[in-house]
């Protein structure tokens, strides 16, 4: 592994863990960001595995060794990543428009459903008596 490659495998986990935070935040614009940062890491781990570099693409009517040429898929890949991420990035930045033109602020919003259903669920582990305790005391003692 020449020393490019792992530069571009450094750089491609960072992009990673910067993506992941800004998509774990509340605001709208850094989910749009993060998923953006997302994508680019993914084109150049394609780029990553795609290999040596400076080998010719396939060259059709010469019977050579197939070794010596260029994967094309990893480069079909990133092309199709491309239009993926555009595709969904405008998506993602149509629906935090909206959300911000409807609101006024691009946070996002506790939903009330899970927050009534958490807490339901704490007070049930709460009110929970373990196996083999019981809250009878015992004959004889005045409570």
């Amino acid at each position: 592994m020449n020393p490019i490659d792992v530069t571009m495998s450094l750089v491609v986990g960072g992009l990673f863990a910067v993506g992941f935070y800004l998509m774990l935040q509340r605001s709208l614009m850094r989910i749009v960001l993060g998923f953006i940062l997302l994508g680019h890491g993914t084109n150049l781990l394609l780029l990553v595995a795609r290999g040596t570099p400076g080998r010719p693409p396939v060259l059709g009517g010469q019977t050579q060794d197939a070794a010596r040429f260029a994967d094309p898929l990893p480069q079909a890949m990133a092309l199709t990543a491309i239009v993926i991420t555009f595709g969904l990035t405008a998506f993602l930045v149509a629906l935090a428009y909206r959300s911000w033109r409807l609101s006024g602020h691009d946070e996002v919003r506790d939903d009330v459903e899970d927050r009534r259903i958490g807490t339901v669920g704490e007070r049930a582990e709460a009110d929970h008596v373990p196996d083999g305790v019981t809250n009878a005391s015992a004959p004889g003692e005045d409570r």
